[in-house]
């Protein structure tokens, strides 16, 4: 199972190959400032919103792949607001310096994101990852990952088959070998195309 968000932000632009990590993970999505004091409104994207206010360090920028665009600062505080957080940084102290980062990414250095349970793996270790059936078939490589509400989805495409979309739910995915960029799939009736 996948523990953190998947969003288009831990994904890397369309033609460019991932890197073998990205330098951070996303937690939420700068909205805009809230007040005159430099607050900003967070829509989070993490699976684990309760954390953000313990780090020390984050960083706000454009691209998780990206080191030289972010820019660290200091978590001040955290709090609740209509089912999002509102977060106040050292050094934004006014709504013109919070304005500045609108729709910029909140985020945490690889480093200091959550452990990782056993059976769980990111995103970007997921993406590019080669699926094979029980049977050894090889349906070619996962491309994206669907947020559908109930479970997560992989698209995978470049095998025999065209475009396969397999619900990662357990009696589907079976396998997911990160290190050697393999997922062993059971396939339901009807997953496969005509």
């Amino acid at each position: 199972m996948m523990s953190d968000p998947r969003q288009p932000a831990n994904r890397p632009e369309a033609g460019r190959q991932p890197a073998s990590q990205p330098a951070f993970l996303v937690l939420g999505r700068l909205l805009r400032p809230h007040g005159v004091r430099g607050e900003m409104l967070l829509q989070v994207i993490t699976h684990y919103p309760e954390r953000i206010g313990d780090l020390e360090t984050v960083f706000i920028g454009p691209d998780p792949y990206d080191r030289q665009t972010a820019i660290g600062f200091s978590l001040v505080r955290t709090r609740r607001h209509r089912g999002q957080l509102l977060i106040t940084l050292k050094g934004i102290d006014t709504r013109e310096d919070a304005d500045t980062y609108r729709n910029q990414y909140l985020m945490v250095a690889l480093d200091d994101a959550v452990p990782l349970e056993e059976d769980e793996y990111y995103l970007f270790q997921v993406l590019g990852a080669r699926v094979f059936t029980t049977a050894g078939e090889d349906l070619g490589r996962v491309t994206d990952v669907l947020e559908t509400g109930a479970n997560d989805v992989f698209v995978v495409t470049g095998g025999p088959r065209g475009e396969v979309l397999i619900p990662d739910i357990a009696d589907v995915v079976l396998e997911v070998d990160v290190e050697h960029g393999r997922i062993t799939v059971a396939l339901l009736p009807g997953l496969l195309p005509d």
